[in-house]
């Protein structure tokens, strides 16, 4: 008979594509330093693989699974309920699997506004979001619930953009503008939070910037950045020469996991252990 159990607990990422996804890195460094026994998968899925690969996460019995994109919104229909930050944002990130029962959630938000509160508070501010998927509206929906006083969103699809809007200004206080997305943005003088929540960065087009008016940032401004890999995207590098204070997409990526790892596992991990994990692996690939 075994003296052990050789059982992992299986939680993951599903997205499409998800190589340029780091969530794994951190997750087990913080799986390592609570000893748990768990493994993180990184799960290419596509868009027509999705229902299946729900259905064979709660076959396996996982303990549960992220959504990035582009799965945020779709995965909804394949759950049996949702948590209420899911159910107003309209997006999951966060699965939690229970007796059987797919459990949707959204951490997305939470972990940005704790990222952002950390620098600046929002209650009162005004907010640029470049973007309306579902990191976009997450992001201003805890923004809005956290007081920020007006919310544009700017977003090629102007009914991705209209229906962010119309959430945000049924469901919060804020006030909300919608902005065309043509030629080089202008940030207007009166904001506060640049946000780009859009994959415009991200690995392999590490190259690739928002069209932002550069002219327009100010060293007033936070500029914040959701994506992870690479951290100091051209547009966090391109702000710091302007002055401007900058977050890059670490944060949020970890203090989600926070969160997501408690909703799975019942224990809180150490941030500062998943950050370092994470700048360890950027530092290895940069070296």
């Amino acid at each position: 008979m075994p003296t052990r159990s050789f059982k992992h607990e299986l939680v993951g990422v599903f997205g499409f594509p998800v190589a340029e996804n780091p969530t794994q890195a951190m997750m087990e460094a913080a799986f390592a330093d609570l000893g748990l026994f768990w493994r993180y998968l990184s799960v290419e899925v596509q868009p027509h693989d999705l229902a299946d690969a729900v259905r064979g996460a709660r076959a396996m019995g996982w303990r549960g699974f992220n959504c990035t994109m582009p799965h945020k919104v779709a995965v909804i229909p394949f759950l049996d309920r949702l948590n209420p930050a899911a159910a107003t944002i309209g997006a999951v990130n966060c699965v939690v699997i229970q007796n059987g029962d797919l459990i949707g959630d959204n951490t997305d938000g939470k972990g940005f506004l704790e990222s952002v509160a950390a620098v600046r508070p929002p209650a009162g501010r005004e907010v640029v979001i470049l973007g309306a998927g579902g990191a976009a509206r997450a992001i201003a929906v805890e923004l809005a619930l956290a007081g920020a006083r007006r919310i544009t969103i700017v977003n090629r699809s102007h009914r991705s953009a209209h229906e962010l809007a119309y959430l945000v200004g049924t469901q919060t206080p804020a006030q909300v503008e919608l902005a065309p997305w043509s030629g080089a943005i202008p940030i207007p003088a009166s904001t506060d939070f640049v946000v780009n929540a859009t994959s415009i960065g991200l690995y392999p087009h590490h190259d690739q910037t928002p069209p932002i008016d550069l002219d327009t940032l100010k060293p007033h401004m936070i500029v914040c950045d959701v994506i992870p890999n690479p951290p100091r995207t051209l547009l966090i590098q391109q702000a710091e020469q302007r002055g401007c204070t900058t977050l890059d997409g670490l944060g949020m990526l970890v203090n989600q996991g926070v969160i997501g790892l408690h909703l799975w596992s019942g224990l809180s991990p150490r941030p500062e252990i998943m950050r370092q994990a994470l700048e360890d692996v950027f530092a290895q690939t940069s070296s």
